[in-house]
């Protein structure tokens, strides 16, 4: 295509390095969910709740954040209010109610994000390191 950088030996190595590393993280994060008794989407929809601007969502914002069905985010809230993870309360204009933690919830959230801030610092370096590799021009 007009325009592109061709790309080089390099980005090739960097780009399947990066793809590698999300991999493996994703799978780090996928046990450590596990291990903490949760589905790893269960962890997600938790992290997505505290991680909000105001600590909570709708069941419409948690599908959105996390790319789900409306049908499907409101299964996920049923199974972690269930769990005693989140809970409904309120609404918003009078209509849909909003989820936010429960303190079991916050509890099991804060062990995973320990282990998910430490493993990002520890390949934090490594990623920038690929990035700043990707996409130098005349670089293999």
């Amino acid at each position: 295509m007009t325009g592109e950088k061709d790309l080089s030996d390099q980005d090739y190595r960097a780009l399947a390095e990066f793809r590698f590393e999300l991999r493996r993280f994703l799978d780090f994060s996928k046990q450590r969910a596990r291990e903490a008794g949760l589905q790893p989407a269960q962890h997600q929809a938790l992290l997505a709740i505290r991680g909000s601007p105001e600590g909570r969502l709708s069941v419409g914002e948690l599908g959105r954040v996390m790319l789900l069905k409306a049908h499907s985010a409101s299964e996920l809230a049923s199974r972690l209010e269930q769990a005693g993870l989140l809970e409904r309360s309120g609404t918003v204009d009078g209509r849909e109610r909003m989820l936010s933690i429960t303190s079991k919830g916050m509890d099991c959230l804060k062990d995973l994000s320990r282990a998910h801030r430490d493993e990002v610092n520890r390949i934090g370096p490594l990623l920038s390191d690929l990035f700043s590799r990707i996409g130098k021009p005349n670089s293999s």
